[in-house]
């Protein structure tokens, strides 16, 4: 469960390209055991607002601390220390192995040139089997399904033994079996009390497995709360311009789309 103090905390942060202010006056918190998702309508900012926690791009202005550490103060190693990115997928041409690849997630932790060391071989092998993936540990990362590879991305974020966890689309390209495994194992997580902030546009599974969602619309948050308290019909026609039907099972919101997409034309 969540404690009371902030892992990440982001305030009055604002991030443009050119003249154009992509993000502005940006402001939350999320606490360890936290699981948050950003959503938003494409181009709204939810990738960009991960790169800019993790010091990809640089904020025009406001403040991204990390553990109460302010993330430009910070060198990349000691953010990735403390913060880690699981993107959507990795390339297929990737030939190392599952487990050389999971290991990379050690790099921030490299004390000499020479590793693993066996506190690393653990923490490795433990995320192996967390994960499921021990059995093609020596299997070559093209050769692994779409499913497969997600849950290796996610062991290498696991094995960065982070604070917070940045996941963007983690299930973008996944049946549904597969997306309801991803979102379960990232539960799992923040209920190990890693903090998890994850970009996701799948609205029906953000408000069966997280504990907040923070809507996004034309670069500012017009909605932080419990799934019940932002997924409405109201904000979603306002966001992605289309009218749903508010649907309710054992408590939780779910959206049913009954309005016409073609409407824009």
């Amino acid at each position: 469960m969540p404690c009371d103090e902030a892992v990440l905390k982001l305030e009055n942060m604002t991030f443009s390209y050119g003249v154009k202010k992509n993000l502005e006056d940006i402001s939350f918190e999320i606490k360890p055991g936290e699981f948050v998702a950003i959503l938003g309508k494409n181009g709204s900012g939810k990738t960009t607002l991960m790169r800019c926690i993790n010091k990809i791009l640089k904020i025009d202005s406001g403040t991204i601390t990390v553990d109460d550490q302010n993330v430009k103060s910070l060198t990349l190693e000691e953010l990735a220390r403390l913060c880690t990115t699981v993107p959507a997928d990795t390339s297929l041409d990737f030939s190392l192995t599952v487990r050389d690849f999971v290991a990379l997630g050690r790099t921030p932790f490299l004390k000499s040139v020479w590793w693993e060391d066996e506190e690393d071989e653990k923490i490795i092998d433990q995320a192996l089997w967390d994960f499921g993936i021990t059995a093609y540990a020596d299997r070559r990362l093209h050769e692994l399904s779409s499913g497969e590879r997600a849950r290796v991305l996610l062991a290498k974020g696991v094995v960065q033994t982070p604070k917070i966890m940045l996941v963007d689309e983690p299930s973008a390209h996944l049946d549904i079996k597969y997306k309801v495994q991803v979102m379960e194992l990232l539960k799992m997580l923040s209920e190990k009390g890693m903090a998890i902030l994850m970009a996701n546009h799948d609205i029906n599974l953000l408000t069966r497995f997280c504990d907040r969602i923070i809507l996004l619309h034309e670069g500012h948050i017009i909605s932080d709360g419990r799934p019940e308290e932002v997924i409405t019909a109201e904000n979603i026609k306002k966001v992605f311009g289309i009218e749903v039907e508010m649907v309710t099972s054992n408590g939780i919101p779910y959206v049913l789309p009954t309005g016409s997409a073609m409407d824009i034309y």
